[in-house]
């Protein structure tokens, strides 16, 4: 990539997003555009960057990505500074342990893990077409596999009580939205220069189960028994934003470790049900004074 290539990453102040961010300040060739809640993580997270990369340019915007308002306002901040973005990372997510409800009146993980990349992305696209070879690159999961069943549009509204246990199906059928409206968004941008993927990072232990009481226990326990490792996930992500093989290739996903191409569950791979949750995803946005 070329000098002064812009990178916006959300969820940069912990875990895979973080990490990846490092990982381009040390190159020294990027200019990055981190999103963050709470001012003293970011500052945190740019004193980690500095000190890698002590002339890296590192640039935050604030706002709460579980709430769309602040997602747009984001998004047309980021804009208005940015006229050329080469790379979009949408990184941000949550396994919620119990149902949240937004004061939009969305379901917390399904606002934060699929409709805010959504609007983010809806919102930056014009900044990645001036680049003319930008890329866009989404954080998935295996955990898309146990799904369930998906029901459209219902699922994207659907704020019925869960326990601990029962929000892995939840957790997992944001991580299939986001495979599906990547393969979708890929078509839609096909003659821009846009090159759209997911990813698997793989089991980390970075974020495990934050608002599990035990989670700091069981995270120094796989550590030491050297599982989940993040740098692994970190590097699947890196690879989708750096390596040039990955800019020929549009609408995949891909693994953690081989960098190879996974068949997404059923009905990720539904050419017509990525049709139809991209024409809900708008309807709900429109209805929510999102899109014009």
């Amino acid at each position: 990539m070329s000098k002064n290539t812009t990178v916006v990453i959300t969820g940069a102040t912990s875990g895979l997003g973080q990490l990846v961010a490092v990982e381009l300040g040390k190159r020294g060739c990027f200019d990055l555009v981190l999103t963050a809640r709470s001012r003293e993580r970011a500052e945190a997270t740019r004193k980690q960057i500095e000190l890698v990369s002590p002339s890296a340019k590192v640039d935050f915007f604030y706002g709460d990505l579980s709430v769309l308002k602040d997602v747009k306002r984001i998004g047309d901040e980021i804009a208005a500074a940015y006229s050329n973005i080469d790379v979009l990372l949408n990184n941000a997510g949550i396994h919620a342990f119990e149902q949240r409800v937004t004061p939009e009146g969305l379901p917390e993980m399904v606002a934060i893990n699929y409709l805010s990349p959504w609007l983010l992305t809806y919102t930056l696209k014009p900044c990645l077409q001036n680049v003319g070879k930008a890329r866009v690159v989404n954080v998935a999961s295996e955990a898309s596999r146990r799904h369930v069943v998906l029901k459209l549009p219902e699922d994207l509204t659907d704020t019925t009580a869960f326990t601990a246990r029962g929000s892995s199906p939840i957790y997992g059928k944001t991580k299939l939205l986001n495979i599906m409206f990547t393969a979708e968004l890929a078509r839609r941008c096909s003659d821009t220069g846009i090159s759209v993927n997911a990813l698997n990072p793989g089991f980390n232990v970075t974020g495990l189960g934050r608002e599990l009481w035990f989670a700091p226990l069981l995270e120094r326990l796989l550590k030491i028994l050297h599982l989940g490792d993040p740098r692994r996930g970190a590097d699947i992500i890196t690879r989708l934003i750096v390596d040039p093989e990955y800019h020929k290739k549009t609408g995949g996903y891909f693994n953690v470790g081989t960098g190879k191409s996974i068949q997404p569950v059923s009905p990720g791979g539904d050419f017509k049900m990525q049709q139809k949750l991209w024409k809900v995803t708008e309807d709900l946005l429109e209805q929510k004074g999102f899109l014009p």
